[in-house]
């Protein structure tokens, strides 16, 4: 009867229930599977790793015929350091073994180096690397400095002549990098002050971290890099030279990547993913860089300052090179060096450091030092040779 009829009815009624569940439960199973295959597919075609200078590939010879030693000779010059790692230098081929170095002008940074002072000091570094290689490679550099200004095309032409073996370890050049983290807390060691510092009192100046200096250069880094990081136009500079992507790095060969900057695992995954020029204009970009200043300044083993007599175009390509002897001597006593040159880039800080640290001769470096417990291997990019040789 009626009850039996009830009966049925609850019956369909749960089958139904049930079936909706389960079906229910199936859809979110094939919703979720579909998105997590999704993401790991996004995840396998995303930016996965840092690009590095071991993942450059030569370029195919270009139409200039650099014999085998000029183009190692030239190779290892790039490997100097530069503001953003702009690779300010060219190089004007005229015969073999006869070229000149030039400074280009599209690689300057105008709004942190207005009067090209940084890039002639890199120019500098180019040519003591220079200098070492030819040396060890059986060749004499003659040098004779061309440019009156630091805007002249043409800087320093330079002839190599055949002469007897100067050793010099390569590995050196090869091996040299900018560290900027994990520094150890322990101060410099006198000894190691004087070895890098080779005598040259009237050029280096090293404060240490007890020095009432010290702390003035720790907190005027970093508020001149609290001023630069909101003055647009060095922030905007900024990031033209920023490659945040395995793509812009493979394809400019210069600048700023997120294995430069140290920054590894996810959160490097992340810049390089979702990261652009625009992200480095918003707040949140730059109180984050000012913090990370604020970290670096705290782990330090002391400051080195690097000062010229003048500012004469000879003085600041013989700074560079004075600099760049020192920079390839750290590494096998591992000490770390950093520039950080904001204060001498903002007026506000600019104008007193000198007085501040008792230092009457213009300061053309300032170097943040620290030891390493691990060495790290050099990640910047270069552009290979034929990229900045031209005839």
């Amino acid at each position: 009867g009626i009850g039996i009829q009830f009966e049925r009815i609850e019956k369909y009624l749960n089958k139904i229930y049930k079936y909706k569940i389960m079906n229910r439960k199936k859809i979110i199973g094939i919703a979720g599977g579909t998105f997590l295959a999704a993401a790991g597919g996004y995840y396998l075609l995303s930016d996965k790793s840092n690009f590095t200078r071991d993942d450059i590939k030569t370029d195919p010879p270009g139409k200039i015929p650099l014999k085998a030693d000029e183009r190692e000779i030239l190779f290892l010059a790039s490997l100097a350091p530069s503001g953003h790692n702009t690779q300010p230098w060219f190089v004007k081929y005229i015969e073999p073994y006869h070229w000149i170095i030039g400074n280009d002008k599209s690689k300057w940074l105008p709004a942190v180096d207005p009067t090209q002072r940084e890039t002639i000091l890199s120019i500098g570094a180019f040519v003591q690397n220079l200098e070492y290689a030819a040396n060890t490679l059986g060749f004499n550099c003659q040098f004779n400095i061309i440019a009156t200004s630091n805007q002249d095309e043409n800087v320093i032409e330079i002839k190599l002549n055949k002469s007897g073996i100067l050793k010099y370890d390569i590995k050196r050049i090869n091996q040299r990098r900018t560290v900027r983290s994990n520094y150890l807390s322990d101060a410099l060691k006198k000894e190691d002050a004087d070895y890098l510092m080779n005598g040259e009192t009237d050029f280096f100046h090293f404060i240490p971290i007890t020095a009432k200096e010290n702390l003035w250069l720790n907190e005027q880094t970093i508020e001149a890099n609290r001023i630069q990081s909101y003055r647009d136009t060095a922030q905007k500079e900024l990031a033209d030279w920023i490659r945040f992507s395995g793509k812009d790095a493979e394809k400019y060969r210069d600048g700023l990547t997120t294995a430069g900057m140290e920054i590894e695992g996810i959160p490097g995954w992340g810049l390089r993913n979702f990261y652009g020029k625009e992200n480095v204009m918003k707040k949140s970009f730059r109180e984050q860089s000012i913090d990370k200043v604020v970290k670096q300044v705290s782990q330090s083993a002391g400051w080195l300052l690097i000062t010229s007599k003048d500012y004469e175009v000879t003085t600041l390509l013989e700074t560079g090179k004075r600099m760049q002897r020192m920079f390839l001597k750290v590494r096998e006593r591992n000490i770390a060096i950093h520039p950080m040159t904001q204060i001498l880039e903002e007026a506000p800080t600019n104008h007193t450091v000198n007085q501040s640290i008792g230092i009457s001769d213009p300061v053309q470096f300032i170097l943040r030092t620290g030891y390493l417990k691990v060495y790290p291997k050099p990640v910047s990019l270069r552009r290979t040779v034929d990229r900045f040789v031209r005839m």
